[in-house]
């Protein structure tokens, strides 16, 4: 089955201002049918939820409809879905609800290879429960943050692992079905921060051992908002702050406030487009939404594979460089450095030539400073389903010219 790379393209407006785009991992451009799902959305009734009125049906339906993609996206149980703002805030509510089961001896797990949204709030939630932090490293050398590395940590103490499914800067996927056996045997609960593996691969989070999966729409084609699929159970057991009046059910006791149905919509529809992006075999096809999405996501996999060897293989050409993603499994996500120049400046540089790739270290800050980057970290090159070849080749050029000028 082939990517048809060309097709995905024309739906997104934004490309046609002929930038190659990089960035990403920082958010993603969004096609056409998300910004019609959300505008549709907010044109027609609505209401808070309901099954009186037409607008009161209306936005019930956008959500329901938002946990089922969601669902189907994830391999979750759509009573496990909360919608939030942003996967930052989703992640702060959860660890002080789970903070009130925590007492003092109690450990919490988290990793330097993560975003600071996947370790701050834990950091904060233990030192409030009078629990201890303890940490997970990376080998710096090869980007591995090997299953032992997780087992070595462990005690019957641990009461939770919060772990990345992919490092936003280096792109490093670890062995999260052997990590989530070892929090298990102990026990613990696994937060797996999904942000950076969700664009890039099909995701179960049956399989990978989750209790907790938290992503971000924005990453994938849709609008900017958080999610949090949780198992029920893990669920029904918490008692997070909300509004007296407010539902008791789950999921709904986890979210506050009037829910975005807008932003559902729109994240509806990106999963919608995913599960049939570049596959001319999709047009019609019966299959069920989880089992197009499965499909999708393998054809853009070896799509973004293919394009990050031919980076890789360009990078290798040019002096001065050090790449830090050096992990076996990884996403098509690049960090480099420049031996005698700023990435800073080199950002600058591409940024004038119509290439976007940011530098710095994307508040993956604890995984700059274990590479021995610091704050500064390097420049940072994603590819995303609308890359192409020519956005390669402009890209390497760019460097090219920035070396041979800087």
């Amino acid at each position: 089955m082939t990517y048809d790379v060309a097709a995905v393209r024309a739906h997104f407006p934004a490309l046609s201002k002929g930038i190659a785009h990089f960035d990403g991992p920082g958010g993603s451009q969004v096609p056409d049918v998300v910004a019609d799902a959300i505008r549709d959305a907010l044109v027609s009734p609505m209401a808070n939820r309901g099954r009186v009125t037409e607008a009161e049906r209306h936005s019930d339906d956008l959500v329901v409809e938002c946990r089922e993609a969601l669902a189907d996206l994830l391999n979750a149980d759509p009573r496990g879905i909360v919608f939030g703002r942003s996967m930052t805030q989703l992640t702060f509510d959860l660890s002080r609800a789970l903070a009130k089961t925590w007492s003092a001896g109690d450990e919490v797990v988290v990793s330097r290879l993560d975003h600071d949204a996947n370790i701050r709030p834990w950091a904060y939630a233990a030192q409030s429960a009078g629990a201890t932090l303890r940490w997970i490293d990376f080998d710096p050398r090869t980007g591995e943050l090997p299953p032992e590395a997780v087992a070595a940590v462990l005690s019957e103490r641990t009461r939770l692992v919060a772990v990345t499914g992919a490092s936003n800067l280096i792109g490093t996927r670890p062995d999260l079905p052997a990590i989530g056996r070892l929090v298990h045997n102990v026990g613990a609960l696994l937060y797996v921060d999904g942000v950076h593996l969700v664009p890039h691969a099909a995701v179960d989070m049956v399989a990978l051992g989750a209790d907790f999966f938290a992503c971000s729409p924005y990453k994938f084609l849709g609008p900017h908002c958080g999610v949090l699929a949780a198992r029920p159970a893990a669920l029904e057991r918490l008692t997070p702050d909300k509004l007296l009046p407010s539902s008791d059910r789950i999921p709904e006791r986890f979210e506050l406030g009037t829910l975005p149905y807008e932003l559902m919509a729109g994240t509806t529809a990106a999963i919608d487009f995913l599960a049939g992006a570049g596959h001319a075999s999709n047009a019609g096809n019966a299959a069920g939404r989880r089992e197009r999405l499965i499909e999708s996501m393998a054809a853009l996999e070896e799509h973004e594979d293919h394009l990050r060897r031919r980076v890789e293989d360009g990078l290798g050409r040019l002096p001065g460089l050090t790449l830090w993603s050096r992990a076996e499994r990884r996403t098509p996500t690049l960090l480099l450095t420049f031996e005698r120049h700023d990435a800073a400046d080199a950002y600058r540089f591409l940024a004038e030539l119509g290439v976007n790739a940011p530098a710095g270290s994307f508040y993956a800050i604890e995984a700059s400073r274990h590479l021995g980057l610091g704050d500064e970290g390097g420049l940072r090159i994603g590819l995303a389903p609308y890359s192409t070849q020519d956005d390669t080749d402009r890209l390497l050029t760019g460097l090219a010219k920035f070396l041979d000028s800087a």
